[in-house]
């Protein structure tokens, strides 16, 4: 009989995985619940246990993209599933055997123990899992130091609170908030691979005096990884200070980068192939998850909708002259500056009431119109693009819309932004000219129907009531879905958005 293994759900907005890796071959024997590969969501890597003991016959292979509910393996349950426990028992008909059986019972069904993440101060609420220092199966005393947790301020080691097995729930690389699960221990499981034979205890002292060079010497954690990769230096370079010589995120970002060093063992007969081959040097690096689901939707938006954009001019002078009257003065009140965006955001939120269209959603053979404004605001995070969303920006005043942009960008810098935060929203607002773009065609935030633009601030000539006069000129874009959306409604919206931000007075008033 075999068992069919399907991809499990994982989360409500989760539709799909990646397989990222078989832990096991396909023909292998595997006994339930031992791990057999790896899943990768867009949100986070999990492991996926056998269902029962028997053959494995693999079905998806490795980086294929599944739905939730789709066939991964088979597992055919065999005669040798039985047969494993036979030597077990071998053991009982040997008197002198009996001690050594026992306590093997004895792990089978001890007490497991769950190990989590500890709280490690007031102001940090999730941990990266930077290394393992014990392997899945293998036997850890009490107090034995068993992985690496990395927080935003500092690595600290994980001890084992009970003598026994472990069973490795979480994966190095992923962020886990504190008190979630890391591994799990059956205590006293650890006694019988001592009890058996008095002459393994002089090989265990041993160990760990050759522990101090082990499979971790020298190599980087992910985020030590990342950071000497995007360096350029060779991790081999390093000296690490971690457990067993394990080179951390300190250790990394205190490297420097020693090119001369690294070619003076070989410039004795072929100097120059070195220096071009360092010229012309080559690095993979595989997509993440978040980087996948992203260039995944902006196809699909260009696919999937028949998107436009068209353009206008702002006149910045009014703003910026209003901003250098009050900014000041509106700082000391509410605590927060009075920035460009706030003015965007309200001018969006009073225009998008104006023409309800440009705030609506196609869904199947309907339109869905809303009668709230919901704005989100692209943000370049460290781990790409992220859109999280200012809720009801029609009843925020500008120092409620500036809280709720700085509150956001800084939760988006840590990488702290929860699903909710980052969907639902009705319209999108991205500012390249921060980055110094002049001019673009932003790609709509699916499923909503049109996307703002805002470029840098330059000085132009323009003319002014007949006379050529420098003003501070932006570039506005607005991409809408042409299914939806007409283009006198498109070009109607971004001259409402003209006049309110070149008169702000219009959006006190409301005029």
């Amino acid at each position: 009989m075999a068992v069919e293994m399907k991809v499990p759900s994982v989360g409500e907005s989760v539709t799909e995985v990646t397989i990222a890796s078989w832990v096991k071959k396909d023909g292998d024997f595997v006994e339930m619940d031992e791990i057999i590969c790896e899943l990768e969501s867009d949100k986070a890597t999990f492991e996926l246990p056998a269902e029962a003991a028997g053959i494995l016959r693999i079905v998806a292979q490795e980086e294929e993209t599944l739905e939730i509910g789709a066939l991964v393996c088979r597992i055919e349950e065999s005669a040798e599933a039985t047969s494993t426990p036979a030597p077990a028992e071998t053991p009982k008909v040997e008197e002198s055997a009996a001690p050594a059986a026992a306590p093997a019972a004895a792990s089978g069904s001890g007490e497991i123990i769950e190990v989590t993440v500890p709280s490690v101060g007031e102001s940090i609420t999730e941990v990266t899992l930077s290394s393992w220092v014990k392997k899945d199966g293998d036997t850890v005393e009490m107090d034995e130091i068993i992985c690496e947790l990395e927080s935003d301020k500092a690595t600290f080691e994980l001890p084992s609170p009970s003598a026994g097995v472990i069973k490795i729930i979480a994966e190095e690389g992923a962020v886990i908030p504190v008190g979630d699960l890391v591994a799990k221990i059956t205590a006293g499981a650890g006694a019988s691979s001592a009890a058996p034979t008095p002459a393994a205890s002089p090989t265990a002292a041993s160990t760990p005096a050759a522990g101090k060079d082990t499979y971790a010497s020298g190599h980087p954690s992910p985020s030590a990884a990342k950071i000497l990769a995007e360096k350029g230096i060779d991790a081999s370079a390093v000296k690490g200070t971690g457990v067993d010589g394990r080179v951390t995120k300190e250790d990394a970002q205190n490297a420097q980068k020693a090119a001369p060093a690294k070619a003076s063992p070989a410039p004795a007969a072929a100097a120059a192939p070195a220096v071009s081959e360092g010229d012309r040097g080559q690095r993979r690096e595989k997509m993440t998850s978040l980087r996948k689901t992203i260039a995944k939707r902006l196809v699909a938006v260009k696919n999937e909708t028949a998107m436009l954009t068209t353009f206008n001019e702002v006149d910045m002078k009014p703003i910026m002259d209003l901003r250098k009257s009050y900014k000041e003065k509106f700082k000391d009140i509410h605590g927060v500056g009075l920035g460009f965006m706030s003015f965007f955001t309200k001018a969006c939120s009073i225009a998008l009431q104006e023409f309800p269209t440009i705030n609506a959603y196609i869904d199947g053979n309907e339109i869905v119109f809303n009668d709230f404004t919901d704005i989100s605001i692209a943000v370049s995070a460290p781990k790409g693009l992220v859109v999280p969303v200012i809720r009801n920006a029609e009843k925020l005043s500008f120092a409620g819309i500036e809280s709720e942009v700085i509150r956001l960008a800084l939760k988006a810098r840590d990488g702290k932004l929860t699903i909710p935060e980052m969907t639902g929203g009705t319209f999108t607002i991205t500012n390249g000219g921060i980055f110094g773009s002049m001019l673009s065609t932003p790609i709509i935030n699916a499923p909503q129907s049109a996307i703002l633009g805002m470029h840098n601030i330059v000085e132009r000539p323009v003319a002014i009531n007949g006379q050529v006069e420098i003003r501070p000129i932006m570039y506005l874009a607005l991409s809408y879905d042409h299914r939806t959306i007409d283009g006198k409604q498109s070009v109607s919206f971004l001259v409402r958005l003209k006049q309110l931000l070149e008169d702000p007075m219009r959006m006190m008033l409301q005029v």
